[in-house]
């Protein structure tokens, strides 16, 4: 077990506070939290529907209304080095969250642009503030997307990840070492985080099981790639919180050397189900779901709707985390059931989306 800090009191920025992860760990926070300050930040983007974001941040501020600890929300752009130097100067967080990036494998193929700008030049930015500001612990996002074509499974942290298949995947390695230099060149605690696929209610439709259900509703067909066999480790969103928030309160000690030289403060965790799902089984499972919440009629004709199809540019056949190290610092393993996880997001879909069903 880490030994832990106390977060109740801190000040903490959240960027990409909006976001699918971002959202459900501030509203985590403001939920337990007696004191302290949470900061969120985000630029509100139209990646994809600007509604999901808002819905999120209306339930932000709904559990800050009762909150003992104060909120703050921010809009702007990781790449407005000064705007972020003048939060730092400011708030003085003590604790940093960076969940803002550009997401996605297959937008990147035709939108380099936005990677390069948010995940590059956003992260250098934010690790600047961090290197000119006594922060006690930066956390990031990394993806499981940096492991590639990697043939040995599970993946694990120690692997080598040289050899990514998507510019999304380039840019998050990239933010780990970039992290590794500053920990080392300026002792900042950091700690990135690989998720891997994270779903649930109101999570982001460009999703697989998002997507699908999108499309099935309009009658449209849904393409499964691979010709089915994939495998994904689907992690429901309450793990992925759990996990950072064990995290966020574990900064890497700062020690040194047999040399005497400082070690870089820095670690890396996977935060998977360790249980990879076939995509198949998957598609499966959501479709029962989805005519269990009322989604979609008893009578709906699935096998007219899907289409197995090759594999897409930047995909990778197989996820799945080894989450070892995870479990031996915290005593902690995401648990809930992919079943478990969808009924949730049915649930959540048929309210959310009731005229667009009806």
């Amino acid at each position: 077990m880490r030994e832990k800090i106390e977060l109740t009191g801190k000040t903490i920025l959240v960027t990409g506070s909006p976001g699918f992860i971002g959202a459900n760990l501030v509203m985590r926070l403001l939920g337990e939290l007696t004191s302290g300050h949470i900061i969120s930040f985000d630029n509100m983007n139209d990646y994809y529907d600007v509604r999901l974001k808002e819905y999120r941040l209306a339930e932000i501020e709904k559990i800050a209304a009762n909150s003992s600890a104060a909120h703050t929300f921010i809009r702007g752009d990781l790449t407005d080095k000064a705007l972020i130097n003048r939060i730092f100067e400011e708030y003085k967080p003590e604790i940093v969250v960076n969940l803002a990036a550009q997401a996605g494998v297959r937008y990147s193929i035709d939108h380099p642009d936005a990677y390069i700008e948010s995940n590059l030049i956003g992260f250098f930015n934010i690790l600047e503030a961090c290197r000119h500001n006594p922060v006690e612990h930066l956390v990031y996002a990394s993806s499981s997307s940096v492991y590639g074509g990697n043939q040995k499974v599970p993946f694990s942290t120690e692997d080598q990840v040289d050899h990514p298949v998507s510019l999304y995947a380039a840019t998050k390695k990239s933010n780990e070492l970039l992290a590794h230099a500053y920990a080392k060149l300026y002792e900042i605690p950091s700690t990135g985080l690989r998720f891997f696929t994270v779903y649930g209610p109101a999570g982001r439709p460009d999703m697989a099981y998002f997507s699908f259900t999108d499309k099935l509703i309009k009658g449209e067909t849904i393409k499964i790639f691979n010709y089915g066999n994939c495998k994904r480790d689907f992690t429901y969103i309450d793990d992925i919180v759990e996990g950072v928030l064990c995290v966020m309160q574990a900064p890497p000690e700062k020690t040194a050397g047999q040399d005497g030289l400082p070690v870089p403060p820095y670690r890396l965790y996977n935060i998977g189900n360790q249980h990879p799902e076939n995509l198949l089984d998957f598609v499966d499972i959501l479709q029962q779901e989805l005519v269990r919440a009322g989604v979609l009629p008893p009578d709906y004709a699935f096998e007219a709707h899907r289409e197995l199809v090759p594999m897409q540019p930047g995909d990778v056949p197989v996820t799945y985390a080894d989450t070892a190290a995870l479990e031996n610092d915290f005593n902690f393993k995401p648990s809930t059931p992919l079943r478990d996880g969808l009924r949730r997001f049915a649930e959540w879909y048929r309210e959310f989306y009731r005229e667009e069903i009806h």
